[in-house]
């Protein structure tokens, strides 16, 4: 959610921690702000609204004697509304001390009244302010800069990512992690640090992920990294492969249309190392997923939230076609605060485009505690949930910089694919004899597919990005899909919407249909019988005067008949039509926000990496 970047080294400090927030700003924020060292002191500017803002702030500003070290961030507001005064960083009574945070501190209003009787004064709404008091509390007692941040630390409750710099000690920057993301960036003779791998990427491919629990001490030519009480850690730097030109538009208008276009190209690339050409097979070994470690298990939970949660729904309908085991999806949200049947015969699926969910990432604790076996469907290299993981499988699908997941979803649906596939060759199945070479044939269909059909959604976008509520129905495996294209319509057009199972339509949702409400009716032959039933729910939304959008399989003109407007699938597989189908319902959402006026890539409100509850 929030994001943070920081510098410490020879090069000019503020075009570093501005590139670092743009490349933050897919997580979402409300305000922005900078803290730096001028004649050695700190000086902070900060501001309600966007990064561009900020800049404006900055371009007038006398930068004569602008050193580092210095500290970015982007806040997406929890505590406090979004205004300049809650924007982060934020400073103690004396001006010797700057901070930024990610994450919720829960024990903040109990610290803030104890502070403000020992005579601090504060002077925002945040629970972040805090912790900077605390610090300069330790340090008046008596305790060195480093012994007093240590100590904060113990004191604080909740999930943190921080950041601290003081003029006094102008050659350190003082860091610390405990479920919220920080990553250190390593240069030659220089330190950076962001909440998140597409800031560091302009400046360096080495990076250590700090673990849960971890505090460093940064500086040029000197990084130590320690636990909460002091104890020094060994710690792994890692090459980061990303190109920097993956994060970059390359030409699209917004992110999210890149992300969509890009779609085949991902699949392409989950697909490497796990599709074995010699021998025809499905291939996990790499991961350490064997007939041993599936083999006595007895009940499987997949866990997610919002997009991940729909592919897990998918995943539920390919998995069942394989496995002989009961299969339970649930909202992270729901699954932690419920009780749960968690034994060591039962498999956790978390899946995660960013691995730092913190709801999925409780609800992998808690099954881990009760000894369930832990297997991950993530994208982020050294995520959280990642670490905490038995067996991880990455999606591979590069950055996803857009607040709307689009390839994140379809990566996630294929790994599932593969999953479903590699398991009952686990169980002595044989594939179908084509089944890989659709596999590799995948990506250039769907290149053909979305080039041919973005057009005609421009079309229908304009009939109808002035309405204010659709309609999204799909049976079995396209069910979720119908979920999936409501919340995407949701999330950047602002269009209320509600995606149904087409069979519940007569048990209340057909009440909502009228003139003025499109449904858009998913429907594919591959199906059999659910093709006619469907077609049946057609029926009854025309026969009382609603609009239809239908999107359904090539050549379908019974329920062509129907619709006012549509989209023509190629005629695919049971198991390939969740990739299909989606892709008209991620382009119909992304031109009506476009027509609309719509930040596609900032949503109002929401943010990449949920990290608070």
């Amino acid at each position: 959610m929030c994001g943070i970047v920081g510098y410490l080294g020879n090069r000019p400090l503020l075009p570093v921690l501005l590139e670092g927030l743009r490349r933050l700003e897919y997580r979402g924020y409300d305000s922005a702000g900078v803290v730096f060292l001028r004649d050695k002191a700190l000086e902070i500017k900060k501001v309600k609204g966007r990064v561009y803002d900020l800049e404006e702030k900055l371009f007038y500003m006398d930068k004569s004697g602008t050193t580092s070290p210095g500290l970015g961030h982007t806040r997406w507001a929890t505590h406090g509304e979004p205004s300049d005064e809650n924007a982060h960083p934020h400073f103690d009574c004396r001006g010797k001390l700057a901070l930024v945070h990610n994450g919720i501190i829960e024990n903040y209003y109990v610290l803030k009244r104890k502070l403000i009787q020992r005579g601090h004064r504060f002077l925002s709404e945040t629970d972040t302010e805090v912790i900077v008091h605390l610090v300069e509390d330790y340090q008046q007692e008596g305790f060195s800069l480093w012994e007093a941040f240590l100590k904060a630390l113990r004191d604080l409750q909740g999930a943190f990512a921080l950041a601290l710099i003081s003029p006094d000690e102008p050659d350190k920057i003082l860091v610390a992690r405990y479920q919220s993301p920080l990553i250190i960036g390593v240069g030659e003779g220089e330190v950076f640090l962001a909440s998140d791998i597409p800031a560091l990427l302009p400046f360096t491919k080495r990076m250590i992920f700090l673990e849960d629990g971890e505090v460093a001490l940064l500086q040029q030519n000197n990084l130590q990294i320690f636990d909460f009480k002091g104890t020094p850690r060994e710690y792994v730097i890692r090459e980061i492969h990303w190109d920097i030109s993956q994060a970059e538009k390359g030409g699209y208008p917004h992110f999210m249309l890149k992300e969509i276009m890009e779609q085949p190209q991902a699949l392409q690339n989950t697909l490497m190392g796990r599709v074995n050409l010699a021998t025809g097979e499905i291939d996990f070994s790499r991961e350490g997923l064997s007939k041993e470690w599936l083999g006595n298990i007895e009940k499987i939970y997949i866990v997610a939230c919002g997009t991940s949660y729909h592919a897990g729904l998918v995943g539920k309908y390919l998995l069942e076609r394989s496995v002989n085991i009961p299969i339970e999806v649930d909202l992270a949200s729901e699954f932690r605060y419920r009780n749960p049947h968690l034994t060591e015969r039962t498999l956790f699926i978390g899946i995660s485009q960013s691995g730092e969910t913190a709801d999925t990432l409780a609800s992998l604790r808690l099954a881990k505690e009760k000894g369930a076996k832990i297997l991950s469907i993530c994208n982020v290299l050294g995520s959280s949930i990642t670490r905490e993981s038995e067996i991880v499988i990455y999606t591979q699908a590069g950055p996803e910089i857009s607040v709307a997941s689009t390839k994140a979803f379809t990566t996630q649906v294929l790994i599932l694919l593969l999953l479903s596939l590699y398991w009952k060759t686990l169980n002595g199945w044989s594939l179908e004899s084509n089944i890989v070479d659709r596999l590799l044939s995948l990506s250039s269909q769907m290149s053909k597919f979305l080039e041919r059909i973005q057009p005609g959604l421009k079309e229908i976008a304009k009939r109808w990005h002035h309405v204010s509520d659709f309609l999204y129905l799909g049976r079995n495996i396209l069910y979720p899909i119908a979920l999936e294209g409501a919340l995407k319509l949701k999330e950047i057009a602002y269009i209320h919407a509600e995606g149904y199972a087409a069979g519940e339509m007569k048990h209340g949702p057909i009440a909502l249909v009228e003139e003025r409400v499109p449904t858009v009716i998913l429907s594919a032959k591959e199906t059999g019988l659910i093709f006619e039933k469907t077609l049946s729910n057609a029926e009854e939304i025309r026969s009382r005067r609603g609009p239809i959008i239908g999107v359904f399989t090539e050549g379908a003109s019974e329920l062509q008949n129907l619709c006012e407007d549509f989209v023509e699938v190629p005629e695919t597989t049971y198991e390939f039509l969740p990739l299909f189908y989606v892709m008209p319902l991620q382009l119909l959402a992304y031109e009506i926000a476009v027509l609309r006026g719509c930040d596609v890539d900032r949503p109002r409100n929401l943010a990449k990496s949920v990290t608070v509850e």
